[in-house]
C-alpha cells in the first residue's frame, strides 16, 4: 500500500491539540466515589486506582483496579485518542466483570474541561440495550472525575455513577 504524503495520512498521524488535552490525565490517581446499578437499589461506596500511561502522542491508556463492595477486585481497561478525520474522541472500555467492548465516541465541551464519551451496550435489565454517557470533567491538574449516565425511557439522563480522583504522581 502506498500513501501519498502530501495529502497527509492517518498512518502517520500528527498530534492535534486534543491529543494534547488526553495528556493532562497521565499518572497514577486514587479514586473514590458511588455506583447505583439501578432505581430501586442504594448506592455502594467504591475505591480503586488508575494508572493512565501514554501510547505515543495520540493514545492513552488507563489501567484501572477496583474494590467492589463484595470484596472482589475489578479491572479495567480504557483507551481514549482523538480522530482528526471525524473531528472526535473516540476510545473503548473492557472490564473484568462483563463480556462486552464498549466504544466510545465524544467530544470536549466549550470550556475545554469536559470531555462526553457516548456509546452503547447492554442495559440493566436482562435482554434490554441501553445508550449511556460517561463524563470526565478535569476540575484541576490534580483532580477529576468520571460519572456515568444511562438514557431513561423518558429521554433523560440518569447519573448512575461518580468517581473522584486524585492525582498520586
Amino acid at each position: 500500500m502506498r500513501v501519498d504524503e502530501s495529502e497527509g495520512s492517518t498512518m502517520q498521524a500528527q498530534p492535534q491539540k486534543q491529543h494534547q488535552w488526553l495528556q493532562q490525565l497521565l499518572g497514577e490517581w486514587t479514586g473514590e466515589g458511588q455506583v447505583t446499578m439501578g432505581p430501586d437499589l442504594h448506592a455502594e461506596r467504591r475505591s480503586g486506582t488508575a494508572f493512565i500511561r501514554a501510547l505515543g502522542d495520540l493514545w492513552i491508556v488507563a489501567d484501572i483496579e477496583e474494590d467492589a463492595p463484595d470484596g472482589t477486585q475489578a479491572s479495567s481497561i480504557l483507551t481514549l485518542g482523538y480522530d482528526p478525520e471525524r473531528g472526535r474522541f473516540v476510545g473503548s472500555w473492557v472490564g473484568s466483570m462483563m463480556a462486552h467492548f464498549w466504544v466510545y465516541e465524544g467530544q470536549l465541551d466549550p470550556s475545554g474541561k469536559v470531555l462526553s464519551l457516548e456509546t452503547e451496550g447492554p442495559g440493566m435489565t436482562p435482554g434490554s440495550r441501553g445508550r449511556y454517557r460517561d463524563v470526565i470533567n478535569v476540575e484541576s491538574d490534580d483532580h477529576w472525575t468520571l460519572s456515568s449516565f444511562m438514557l431513561d425511557d423518558e429521554g433523560q439522563w440518569q447519573r448512575f455513577m461518580s468517581i473522584g480522583y486524585q492525582r498520586v504522581t
